[in-house]
Formats: structure tokens, C-alpha cells, sequence
């Protein structure tokens, strides 16, 4: 099999726009702080009339992921969908920029190109508003199996699960990939996310997961527990490794015989925490895919993410093999 890949995600193909914001912006408009929720077309125009001035890159949590891989040296691909339009020629002319695969034919029904807007507080964090559009069509037909067999993981979104026709395609990916031998992984995205579906995330993790990515508040919901403690141990046996971010406190990784704890990697000031999960997971997944412990994968994913909060947007500002290099 040629052109072997590192990782082949599936996700929401977005194009953000991040703007500064402040909390009584956020209560006015009755969004809760720190979360990330779907809203329609309508509400969408209504909100970006009322946003400051704004950054527009590509993202979506998947598509951030595999951009951090591309950014380390690692060859990656994405399946998601975007419109016949303007957005949607911006999203893929800026991930296949960075060497990543992706040859999705866009759509050219009503539904345009997804969009996430970002409200990022003075705190750096960050509150997401998504109209899903066309990233929202994803399906079983548009499991590429040929690009999955290629791949040593492939990575899902948890974001994209709200979208019924996801589930399916997640289904079908993951017995593709196991069936040629090859790793599944999931990031559960976000609490309410999890909240939303939690029975049928522990049924997709359980059965069809190898490697989990979770931070605490996510993995505490999954298993409706208390502590982060409880949480570890729900954990433990039911994937191969799951790795659980901590924010500052860092990171620990579990397996089924082993704990390891890793240290959050310096950062002089955080500006937005917009994409840390999903360039802790880039890091990871390529010290994974590149023959590297456990501990070593941590980290880079450690590296990567302190690299993502020192600036606004969810994509690297440096080149990731080099920020790496330097601070192993």
C-alpha cells in the first residue's frame, strides 16, 4: 500500500471567526460561558452582526488536530465536508496548504460552509457558537476506506456526533480501521457535548475505541463521578490509553497497568485556550505514530499545546517540529 499516513481524522470542516469578548457580552446574549453550542443560520448573522472586530482561519476541532500533525512532520488526512463556496474554498486551500489530504468533493445544496464563532474573555477562554452547515452532512458514504487502511489511527470528533448521520460513519470507520489492523481514537470535545450523548459515547468508546482523549470535566461527565480520581479508574481497561488534560495541572495518561503523569510545558501568557485539546492530541498522536513512549508522546502534546494558548486562533503560528526540537 503506497503513501502510508500517520493519523486520517474525520470532523467538522470549519472556518472560525475568533473576536474579543467579555462576560456581560456573553450573558446578554444568554450564551454560558466556556461552552460550545449549535446555532442555526439566522442566529449565526445575528451574533457575527454583534461581534467585535474578528480573525477568520480555518478550523474545527479534527481539522486543528491534523493541521498540528502536518506542522510536526507527520502526513495526515481529513474527511469533512465544505460548500462550493467562498468559506469552503478557504478551508481547503489552507489544510491541504499544509500537506494534509483531503479530497472530499464539496457539496452544492443549500447548506454553506460551517462556521464557529469564537468568543474569547479576558481570561482566555473561550465560548464557541457553531452553525454546522455543510460540516454538519457527514456520512457513511463519506468514509473513504482506502484513506483509512492507509492510517496507523484514525481520529474522530466528538463535535460532529451531534450530526445523526456521524454516528454511523464513525461506526463504519472504526470497523475499517480494525479490520486492517489499525488504531481508532476519539476526543470527547466537550462536556455538554458529552452530556448530550453520553450513553452513546460509552458505547462508542467501549466498543470501538482504542485511544481516548478527555479533560477532566469531559471524563468526569462520561462516568457521571465526582472526582477525577473516580474518573481514572472508570477509565482504566475500558481503550488501550487514554490521555486526560488537566489544563495547568497537565496531563495524565492511562492505560490498563499503568499511570503516567505529565507536566504542563511552560507558557509566559495565555491568550486563548481555543485549540489546546486539539494540538495536546496532534502531539501526541504523532509521538504515537513515530515510535515514541507514552511519556514522550505526552510531551509534545504538552509542547504543542502551550505553542496554541500563546496566541489567538487554533492553529500553529511556528513550525511544531522545530518549537519541539528545541524543547525536548
Amino acid at each position: 500500500m503506497t503513501n502510508p499516513l500517520d493519523v486520517v481524522a474525520i470532523g467538522n470542516a470549519l472556518v472560525d471567526v475568533l473576536a474579543h469578548s467579555d462576560d456581560d457580552f456573553l450573558a446578554g446574549c444568554g450564551i454560558e460561558k466556556g461552552t460550545m453550542a449549535l446555532i442555526n443560520a439566522e442566529q449565526a448573522e445575528e451574533l457575527y452582526a454583534q461581534m467585535g472586530p474578528g480573525v477568520e482561519c480555518s478550523g474545527g476541532s479534527a481539522a486543528n488536530t491534523v493541521a498540528g500533525i502536518a506542522s510536526l512532520g507527520g502526513k495526515a488526512g481529513f474527511i469533512g465536508k465544505v460548500a462550493g463556496d467562498q468559506l469552503g474554498k478557504i478551508f481547503k486551500h489552507d489544510i491541504t496548504a499544509l500537506g494534509v489530504e483531503f479530497t472530499s468533493e464539496p457539496t452544492h445544496d443549500t447548506n454553506p460552509t460551517g462556521r464557529c464563532l469564537v468568543f474569547v474573555t479576558p481570561d482566555a477562554q473561550r465560548t464557541m457558537q457553531t452553525f454546522l452547515g455543510s460540516a454538519g452532512e457527514v456520512g457513511p458514504d463519506d468514509v473513504d476506506a482506502e484513506l483509512i487502511q492507509r492510517a496507523q489511527v484514525t481520529y474522530f470528533e466528538g463535535y460532529l456526533w451531534d450530526a445523526p448521520p456521524a454516528k454511523q460513519a464513525y461506526v463504519k470507520a472504526a470497523e475499517i480501521a480494525h479490520e486492517a489492523g489499525k488504531k481508532t481514537s476519539l476526543t470527547l470535545s466537550d462536556k455538554f457535548c458529552v452530556d448530550r450523548h453520553r450513553a452513546d459515547f460509552l458505547e462508542l468508546v467501549h466498543g470501538h475505541i482504542d485511544i481516548l482523549f478527555a479533560n477532566e470535566m469531559e471524563i468526569c461527565a462520561l462516568y457521571e463521578v465526582a472526582t477525577f480520581d473516580e474518573a481514572v479508574e472508570a477509565i482504566r481497561g475500558n481503550c488501550d490509553v487514554a490521555v486526560l488534560t488537566r489544563s495547568e495541572k497537565g496531563a495524565v495518561i492511562v492505560t490498563p497497568d499503568d499511570t503516567i503523569s505529565v507536566e504542563a510545558h511552560p507558557v509566559e501568557k495565555v491568550e486563548d485556550t481555543t485549540g489546546a485539546g486539539d494540538l495536546f492530541a496532534a502531539g501526541f498522536l504523532y509521538g504515537y505514530t513515530h515510535g515514541k513512549t507514552l511519556a514522550e508522546a505526552g510531551k509534545i502534546a504538552s509542547i504543542c499545546a502551550a505553542e496554541i494558548i500563546s496566541h489567538v486562533g487554533a492553529r500553529p503560528e511556528v513550525n511544531l517540529a522545530e518549537l519541539v526540537a528545541k524543547s525536548l
